[in-house]
């Protein structure tokens, strides 16, 4: 046991919806009431799973329900699951953020998360401050983190800028100053969400380095959240499988991605109407999707370079007043290929009817061969959650067979995309 760092233990987090805070005085003070005299906490029972497909019917809702994983020193452990199954939360509760409502987290060592852009950065303050101000809190001494400065600044790339204040910095130099600072002022556990997504290829490709020199060389503990499957498998050696705030799955991370994958594309294989992971008000529902060929016949395969044509098969309950289409192209470790919107081209939409269908055409669908994943989403002015009207990520799976489209003799298989033109036809 003397090498686990990190110890999660019966963990879960209770939120009260629509409330911010703890909920009311008399609920805390029944719960304070409770723990003094060593009885079973009045609310553990209470509330529903955190499942955003369902209607809800409860005041509280488990963001995290029964969550226990240890992790060794020097292990890189991958934290998966779709939008909404409790990732970011595990993760605010292990760095601190916040409290669990239930169980406890025991860290052995200091902690250094990046789990938005700008984390721990003061905009106000200089990037030499907020180094200095970092590494002060993370119990540091002036000269330990003046050894480290100059690592920091040369792999942030922001020497230039090293006395503007943060709040002057793009998005990307934030991350990337934010990640350095995290990474090079030595924690026994970092952290990382989601944010490498922000930077270029050429950082996200440093920081996985970087992740794996700390790990491996370092002999230091990882924590990687990402949808980036390929990032996943090369970084980490376990993994967990996160759904509805539960552990759904926890192993190596070959087998997890593999459990993950499958599970995901079980799901696009059923009817769209009996599916229930959707998002949005429903006012508009997408009941089936059809791949045409260009002689309008259905196919199940598309050859790489084809003609490709989707059919969107809706129905409206309501009347839609600046209907927002968008198609995007996936694929099977989740990297994002193509994404189409009527809001960048453009087209006026207009679903008048109560039954209807809307399609997107694709004239050479520059796909190599292999499974893709289509997700759509149907709006109203904007994409901000109180916009949305129909959203299913993994809505059908596409398959591509390879084939000599260069008519270079060569049947590409590899895994990359060049799709240049789509038209929305209503």
């Amino acid at each position: 046991m003397s090498n686990i760092v990190l110890s999660v233990e019966n963990l879960s987090k209770q939120y009260r919806i629509g409330e911010i805070g703890t909920g009311t005085l008399s609920n805390d003070l029944k719960r304070w009431w409770a723990q003094i005299r060593g009885k079973e906490d009045p609310f553990s029972l209470v509330g529903q799973i955190n499942d955003r497909t369902q209607k809800a019917e409860s005041d509280y809702v488990w963001a995290l329900k029964d969550i226990n994983f240890q992790v060794k020193e020097g292990s890189v452990l991958g934290i998966i699951g779709k939008n909404g199954a409790g990732k970011s939360t595990l993760l605010k509760l292990i760095s601190r953020i916040t409290s669990p409502t239930i169980g406890s987290v025991k860290i052995k060592g200091r902690i250094a998360s990046l789990l938005e852009v700008g984390t721990g950065m003061h905009p106000e303050m200089t990037a030499r401050e907020n180094i200095y101000l970092n590494g002060a809190i993370m119990g540091m001494t002036k000269q330990e983190i003046s050894r480290k400065f100059d690592e920091i600044v040369n792999f942030a790339g922001c020497a230039l800028y090293v006395d503007t204040p943060v709040k002057r910095y793009s998005s990307g130099m934030r991350v990337r100053l934010g990640f350095a600072v995290a990474a090079f002022l030595e924690p026994e556990i970092l952290i990382v969400d989601e944010v490498l997504a922000v930077g270029d290829a050429e950082f996200q490709k440093r920081a996985i380095g970087k992740m794996k020199e700390v790990s491996q060389g370092g002999g230091r503990t990882v924590l990687f959240v990402s949808h980036n499957m390929a990032s996943v498998r090369n970084l980490c050696n376990e993994a967990i499988v996160l759904e509805n705030g539960q552990i759904d799955f926890q192993g190596g991370t070959e087998e997890s991605i593999s459990y993950y994958l499958t599970k995901e594309k079980k799901l696009s294989k059923l009817s769209l109407e009996s599916r229930t992971d959707r998002l949005g008000n429903g006012k508009l529902r997408i009941t089936d999707i059809q791949c045409l060929r260009k002689d309008n016949q259905p196919s199940s395969i598309i050859a790489s370079g084809d003609y490709l044509k989707l059919r969107f098969f809706y129905v409206k309950k309501e009347s839609i007043e600046h209907p927002i289409i968008g198609i995007t192209i996936w694929d099977k470790n989740e990297n994002l290929l193509a994404a189409h919107s009527t809001q960048e081209t453009g087209e006026i939409v207009k679903l008048d009817m109560e039954r209807g269908y809307f399609e997107i055409e694709y004239p050479s669908l520059k796909l190599t061969g292999g499974t893709y994943y289509i997700k759509y989403l149907i709006s109203n002015r904007g994409t901000q959650m109180e916009d949305l009207i129909d959203v299913m990520e993994k809505a059908i799976v596409l398959e591509v067979e390879p084939s000599d489209y260069y008519q270079s003799g060569i049947i590409n298989r590899r895994r990359n995309c060049a799709i240049i033109d789509a038209q929305f036809v209503m």
